[in-house]
């Protein structure tokens, strides 16, 4: 486990070790994702867009009523035979 220390004005040094995990270097930025739990994840931005895209379609498919991927999947499978269909 890494850990940083926050400076008296706020600032924090990532470890070495996370810095090249991430592939970061000076002048990069990071973003800190929050979950619902409490959690928080420090993310490159590319990888932050990618993270709120998920939730995006997470809220959408909960609002649809799918509980699974396995739902997801299976509605996908119906849409595709549908347009099959009408195309033939």
């Amino acid at each position: 486990m890494d850990v940083a220390t926050i400076s008296a004005n706020g600032q924090i040094a990532l470890p070495v070790d996370v810095r090249r995990r991430l592939g970061l270097g000076p002048g990069d930025k990071v973003i800190f994702v929050e979950y619902e739990r409490g959690d928080t994840l420090v993310v490159r931005p590319s990888a932050a867009a990618l993270i709120e895209a998920q939730r995006a379609f997470a809220r959408v498919a909960k609002q649809a009523g799918f509980s699974s991927p396995e739902d997801v999947d299976a509605y996908a499978a119906g849409v595709r035979a549908e347009r099959r269909r009408r195309s033939a």
